[in-house]
């Protein structure tokens, strides 16, 4: 089993060695377009292997997809960094020329990958990668449910000082400030959240959540990558080793919750052959307004990449 993390740096590498860590792949190909740098990174991983004792292979290319052919899947976390100040849509341009090259030379030598797009802003990079792939809806995909609902349950854990493994939730919508976390869909160990916690607290919980991302650019002058590269490999985990994992994962609409033609976050049942089924779970009035307030906002930087003559 070959996985192929394309793009070396914070994200990538980090997804890199949660897989070969956790046994995740027999093979793990780590690409980057930077001389050296994903050589010498995987380098590195592999050195650690007899002290953490774990066999899966983890080598290193500059640019070379031919090194990528036959990968199960493929996580493309390929594009420029936010920065304090700069918005997801800022990147548009320029990350959408990269994700529409990545995927284009991923798919020629690997055309039955599945493929988990990390690069923002996220929902937009999932389109770009669908148009440019041209293989079915299911095997394209994005990480940002994933990563939002570990932010949101890890909050709820401090907050009630419990563990986070006993925290179940679901949030839904478009990756950053217009996400739609679901308090009714969260629990504690089986307990409704809003029974263990104010109305007040866990509002501003959710609200921490949405602008999880942000407080660590601010913090530390760049995106997050420990969370997001683990929230990736779990997503690769779950595939190969066909799990049928219920994530919230971005995924092409095309009629569920209303929405057509739109990449946006949702329950799925994740496994081998990628998104396996998307679920649909009842919303109340005030829910479905906020996803249908997200899906426009996500449908607005799609306008903008539409007129860009990108793809």
């Amino acid at each position: 089993m070959k996985v192929t993390v394309v793009g070396a740096g914070n994200v990538g590498s980090t997804c890199a060695n949660v897989l070969a860590h956790n046994e995740i792949a027999n093979e793990i190909v780590l690409l980057d377009i930077k001389e050296g740098v994903a050589e010498g990174k995987a380098l590195d991983m592999w050195e650690t292997s007899p002290v953490n004792l774990y066999d899966s292979r983890i080598t290193g290319s500059t640019n070379d997809y031919s090194k990528t052919a036959g990968s199960e899947v493929v996580v493309i976390t390929s594009g420029i960094p936010r920065k304090p100040g700069m918005s997801r849509d800022d990147l548009i341009a320029t990350n959408a020329g990269i994700v529409k090259s990545v995927t284009e030379n991923v798919v020629k030598h690997s055309p039955n990958a599945k493929i988990i797009i990390v690069s923002n802003p996220l929902d937009v990079m999932c389109y770009t990668a669908y148009l440019s792939a041209k293989v079915d809806k299911s095997r394209v995909m994005g990480m940002a449910g994933v990563l939002d609902t570990a932010r949101y349950r890890s909050f709820l854990a401090l907050e009630l000082n419990v563990s986070p493994k006993d925290i179940q939730a679901l949030l839904m919508g478009g990756h950053g400030d217009t996400m739609v976390p679901l308090p009714r869909y969260t629990t504690v160990g089986g307990i409704p959240v809003t029974e263990l916690i104010e109305e007040e607290k866990l509002d501003a919980i959710i609200e921490r959540t949405k602008f999880g991302g942000g407080e660590i650019v601010k913090l530390l002058g760049t995106s997050a990558w420990y969370a997001p590269g683990a929230a990736a490999a779990q997503m690769v985990e779950a595939i190969v080793k066909d799990q049928k994992r219920v994530l919230p994962v971005c995924s092409w609409l095309e009629g569920e919750y209303g929405q057509n033609g739109i990449y946006l976050g949702v329950p799925v049942i994740l496994g081998k052959n990628g998104i396996e089924k998307i679920l649909e779970v009842d919303l109340n009035a005030e829910e479905q307004a906020m996803l249908e307030e997200s899906a426009a906002a996500v449908r607005n930087v799609m306008g903008v990449l539409d007129g860009m003559d990108v793809l």
